[in-house]
């Protein structure tokens, strides 16, 4: 292949995944599903060898780990805090629910809003839930953390890719 073309692609997949990782900063956004199918359409455009290949494969394991970052990281916290199974899985329906029903922050009001609700209907003691409110919302800054951290991990390994493995 012509390296205009080598070139022009890596520039437009590497612009492609700076945007889905700056997407992850908006939680309805799908960052993470971006940089890898950025990674799947440079592979597709210039040809999977062995070693893009298994990078591929590694990128599409981090894309569904940083996919499930939230609930784990959210639940985690909450559950930490003192919260119960059934709170936590009422305050993330609600956020998955909420997220493309009042997009963008939807979701991200609605999941510790039910949250408290739901702890206080429980405890009848707004100081227990508020913390464990406390508890989820430290939970999403950590997913966030690790999103991103997976999203540059990905682009790393997709730069190895076009270093080392392309034709």
């Amino acid at each position: 292949m012509p390296d205009w073309f080598q070139a022009t692609t890596a520039a437009a997949t590497l612009l492609i995944m700076l945007v889905g990782l700056f997407g992850l900063v908006v939680p309805i956004f799908p960052g993470g599903v971006v940089i890898w199918l950025a990674a799947l359409g440079y592979g597709i455009a210039t040809g999977f060898s062995t070693g893009g290949t298994v990078i591929f494969v590694i990128i599409t394991l981090l894309m569904i780990a940083s996919a499930l970052a939230d609930n784990v990281f959210m639940g985690a916290g909450a559950r930490k805090s003192g919260a119960s199974w059934w709170s936590i899985i009422a305050a993330l329906a609600a956020g998955a629910i909420f997220t493309f029903v009042a997009p963008p922050f939807g979701g991200l009001l609605a999941a510790p809003v039910v949250l408290y609700a739901a702890e206080y209907t429980r405890r009848r003691d707004w100081e227990q839930a508020l913390a464990i409110t406390r508890g989820m919302v430290l939970g999403c800054g950590w997913a966030f953390v690790v999103r991103f951290g997976l999203g540059l991990v990905k682009i790393g390994l997709w730069a190895l890719w076009v270093w080392r493995y392309s034709a």
